[in-house]
């Protein structure tokens, strides 16, 4: 694993429950593939995010493989409280990495919502949900092994068309010891469907543990209309964050200075080009004409990037 202060001691370690017990509802940056790396985690923290998750690893890799983890897992001491997503199907592989991560972060997450074919081929993700007592033990061999009573054991999962099903899921994993489940509110099957909230309302009246809602969230105001629709305890972003990772803070698109920030902690960090520009064609969607894209989506370098930048908006 690699990181500037990777040592124990310098990791701060925080309890992610105390987030739930605030009183606010819980701004979460949700698990992103490419993206959720710590360069964008250590931006949308600026903007009032409060919990990040990393991108989805793959347990087993991650156990098996030194390279895997230097490669898949980067944090620093700023970088808290953190969540690291792992996809597995098996329990003692799970607490594998749960064992090796949690000096370093402040809890794991078990992908049960991911619907991608690769990952439900090879008995990951969202074929989950179909296997709760299997999800049950998983978090219980995590629950069992860790011995810090404030690392945090939750689960992302989608819903079942039958909704007594995932009520059902979900009341197995509270009884297992889950921390707080964050529910995507679509089957397998939908994608750009419009999200269930009375789903995730009614999977949070059949809890006592914390509930969040994911899905087609873009704004501040959305979000909070999200918490008004579900009573969930927080909201967990994705697409939303890429195009303004300022939208917790409030603001209505991505503000300047935003950009300016990216540009600056990218750099810092040694974000390789091809995520520092993509990062950046997103942040930019809503506030480049088409003309402007054409030009600056094919950018192929840093240097012109930062050319492109300073000369149209004075930044970089």
């Amino acid at each position: 694993m690699s990181d500037d202060s990777i040592e124990t001691e310098e990791c701060h370690l925080k309890d992610p429950m105390d987030l739930f017990h605030s009183g606010q509802v819980v701004k979460i940056c949700a698990p992103m593939v490419r993206y959720s790396k710590l360069a964008f985690r250590t931006l949308v923290r600026k903007y009032s995010c409060d919990l990040c998750y990393t991108p989805m690893i793959v347990a087993a890799d991650f156990v098996r493989s030194a390279k895997a983890r230097d490669s898949e897992f980067t944090t620093n001491k700023g970088d808290h409280p953190l969540i690291v997503q792992f996809a597995a199907k098996e329990a003692q592989v799970l607490c594998d990495a749960a064992c090796i991560i949690c000096p370093f972060a402040d809890g794991i997450d078990l992908n049960c919502g991911c619907p991608q074919r690769w990952a439900i081929s090879e008995g990951y993700g969202a074929c989950l949900i179909n296997k709760p007592e299997l999800v049950k033990d998983m978090v219980r061999h995590v629950r069992n092994q860790i011995d810090n009573p404030k690392f945090s054991v939750s689960i992302k999962i989608r819903i079942h068309e039958d909704l007594k099903r995932t009520v059902d899921l979900c009341q197995k994993a509270e009884a297992a010891g889950v921390s707080w489940i964050t529910v995507h509110g679509r089957s397998i099957e939908e994608r750009h469907q419009p999200v269930h909230y009375d789903a995730i309302k009614i999977i949070k009246q059949s809890m006592s543990i914390p509930i969040v809602a994911n899905g087609d969230i873009k704004s501040l105001k959305e979000a909070e209309n999200v918490h008004h629709l579900t009573e969930a305890d927080g909201v967990m972003v994705a697409r939303g964050l890429l195009a303004n990772p300022a939208m917790f803070a409030g603001y209505e698109e991505t503000p300047f200075q935003c950009i300016q920030d990216w540009v600056d902690i990218a750099l810092e960090h040694g974000t390789p080009f091809t995520c520092f520009h993509h990062h950046l064609m997103y942040m930019m969607e809503r506030i480049t004409s088409k003309q402007e894209k054409r030009v600056f989506n094919v950018l192929s370098s840093t240097s012109a990037v930062l050319d492109y930048l300073n000369d149209h908006y004075g930044l970089g």
